[in-house]
């Protein structure tokens, strides 16, 4: 979980899911809503923006009694009181109780452009009752976070760690944490102005922080290819000079 105020985007906590036997996703998810100082919870308004998994019954509830508002993703099959499901509601927008939900909520649709071009239908609820365009916007918004922790897992390693331990676990995260801060500063002081691409971000980092590391990779690659260098009529020489 992390905190959106203002411009900040704040890492604050997290859980590992264990497996089958264990604490669920959803009721790892409301541990973590309780964490939140009574600090930020009398200064701020809450909402709590998160996938489809945490829309179940307990994860509202949770918000509900810790007096914060959710969005979250919805199944389109997920079914109303009155026996309909949410996909024959005929216009969004629309409050309406939810089977097993002692409280009304705001269900909204809208479409999603995927990586592929492809526009999809995706279904929002939201405890709090808002505008349509400030509820398609909210749920629009939960895509952001979705890519942050696919950059954080896929372009920082937090998807390969190996770690049995809760200890070397947090390690493991702190690391891919410290090397997403360490790009973001690469990046920033790189003179670039727009949001960054992460393999250039990384590759700043690197060139800047790391300098021997990349070129040390660097003549791990000639000394590899060298052969076949030479089977072109080159040779390549590599020596160091006096600074």
């Amino acid at each position: 979980m992390y905190l959106v105020i203002g411009q900040w985007r704040i890492p604050w906590i997290y859980r590992v899911y264990r497996g089958k036997g264990h604490l669920s996703p959803t009721d790892l998810g409301r541990r973590l809503l309780t964490t939140l100082p009574k600090i930020l919870r009398k200064g701020f308004r809450v909402m709590v923006l998160a996938d489809s998994a945490f829309g179940t019954i307990a994860f509202l509830k949770t918000v509900r009694r810790l007096k914060f508002h959710a969005l979250v993703g919805i199944r389109k099959s997920r079914k109303l009181i009155d026996g309909r499901s949410v996909s024959q509601l005929y216009k969004g927008g629309q409050r309406i109780y939810l089977v097993g939900l002692p409280f009304p909520v705001t269900v909204e649709r809208y479409y999603f452009k995927r990586e592929d071009g492809k526009m999809v239908k995706r279904y929002i609820l939201c405890t709090r009752q808002l505008k349509i365009a400030t509820l398609i916007w909210l749920g629009k918004r939960r895509w952001k976070i979705e890519g942050w922790f696919k950059t954080i897992k896929h372009r920082f390693s937090l998807h390969k760690f190996g770690q049995g331990t809760f200890l070397r676990v947090h390690r493991w995260i702190v690391l891919c944490l410290i090397s997403f801060v360490l790009a973001l500063w690469g990046y920033s002081i790189s003179g670039f102005d727009r949001i960054p691409d992460w393999g250039i971000a990384t590759q700043a980092a690197m060139e800047i922080f790391f300098p021997s590391v990349v070129l040390d990779s660097l003549l791990k690659d000639i000394k590899r290819l060298r052969p076949i260098a030479l089977q072109q009529g080159l040779d390549i020489q590599i020596s160091r000079c006096k600074i």
